[in-house]
């Protein structure tokens, strides 16, 4: 199955195009010290916006928000806003921001890939990429902007893939304000997989200000199940949860099918 088509793609666009209504911006949760811009920086920005490209930049017109937890830290959570380019059936680039306003700030990055491109992995390689039928099944994973069965189609394109995130800037931590400035190393981030792992603040503040119902989408998304296939990295968060309980159609691909549990 096409991970994501450029047909799909331009539907998604003119789709969204025809929407009626929007979403209320999210602002960045930090403004990072600095002194006002001059105008002497003001007039290079203007010159490099007449006579320089942003080639690389333009074709990152899906939207899609999440919440991203760290994989040695699950604990420390944050909302993502993705600006994804497909580069081709299998294998997509994404820039991660704090908002979706001008002001937004550069938090990370996402790359994913299919299924198919994910099982060609080393075996090392493979524990830096997370699953995401968990985000998709639960709701989390939503298109701002987009009809529903617009939004709908995406996520059966994205249902069996992979991600393999690093956040630079933890400008959130939670629904509150984080660093002011880019601290520290890179860190994996990974995704939920089960019920009771995302602060459920986080979403409801999402889904607020979005005005998206994330229990409806993920009653909408119930036939999306019988797509998807067990995935690695799905239990790789269950000690440091463990109460939390499996999403229906969420299996980890080491776990006994019968129980659950994983084999040992």
């Amino acid at each position: 199955m096409p991970f994501l088509s450029r047909s799909l793609a331009a539907a998604l666009l003119g789709a969204a195009l025809a929407a009626c209504g929007g979403t209320a911006p999210t602002a960045p949760a930090v403004d990072p010290p600095g002194a006002s811009g001059t105008a002497a920086t003001r007039t290079l920005e203007a010159g490099a916006r007449a006579l320089q490209g942003t080639a690389p930049l333009r074709d990152m017109d899906i939207h899609i928000v999440g919440f991203h937890p760290m994989k040695d830290d699950p604990t420390m959570q944050m909302e993502a806003h993705h600006y994804c380019r497909q580069v081709n059936e299998d294998f997509a680039q994404c820039a991660l921001f704090d908002g979706d306003t001008v002001e937004a700030n550069l938090t990370g990055i996402e790359y994913i890939v299919s299924e198919r491109l994910f099982a060609q992995l080393p075996e090392d390689e493979r524990a830096y990429w997370h699953p995401h039928n968990g985000e998709i099944l639960s709701g989390q994973l939503v298109a701002p902007g987009l009809p529903e069965v617009a939004e709908r189609a995406l996520m059966r394109q994205k249902i069996n893939s992979y991600g393999k995130t690093w956040h630079t800037w933890h400008s959130r931590h939670g629904i509150a304000a984080g660093d002011a400035l880019p601290l520290g190393p890179a860190t994996l981030a990974w995704s939920f997989n089960r019920d009771g792992e995302v602060d459920p603040a986080l979403v409801a503040a999402r889904d607020q200000r979005t005005g998206i119902d994330s229990a409806q989408r993920r009653r909408a998304r119930e036939d999306l199940r019988t797509d998807a296939r067990p995935q690695a990295g799905v239990d790789a968060l269950r000690a440091h949860f463990p109460d939390a309980t499996p999403i229906p159609g969420v299996r980890d691909a080491t776990a006994d099918p019968d129980t659950g549990d994983r084999r040992r």
